[in-house]
């Protein structure tokens, strides 16, 4: 299957990466590796994550607070809409 990242999950994820990196030098390419990984493990299983928010099934990065907000398309294309810091108030959306 093909992934595709929304502008916004981009953006998710290039904030959370300069974020990690002011914290400690090489730990938001840590965090890029993780997002790889659980990359690898959506686009293999896509369906083996549950819906758990409206159509939005969710994937928890290992290592790091954050979750991968995607929906599957037309059975062919996964479209992840956002990279989810969950350490935010659970009442904002992915």
């Amino acid at each position: 299957m093909k992934l595709r990242y929304t502008d916004r999950a981009k953006e998710d994820i290039e904030i959370a990466i300069l974020w990690y990196e002011k914290q400690q030098k090489g730990l938001g390419f840590d965090f890029f590796d993780c997002i790889k990984k659980s990359e690898r493990l959506i686009t293999n299983q896509p369906k083996m994550y549950a819906v758990s928010y409206s159509i939005y099934r969710s994937c928890v990065i290992k290592r790091f607070p954050f979750s991968i907000y995607y929906t599957i398309e037309n059975s062919n294309e996964i479209i992840v809409h956002s990279v989810f810091d969950n350490r935010q108030n659970p009442d904002k959306k992915p």
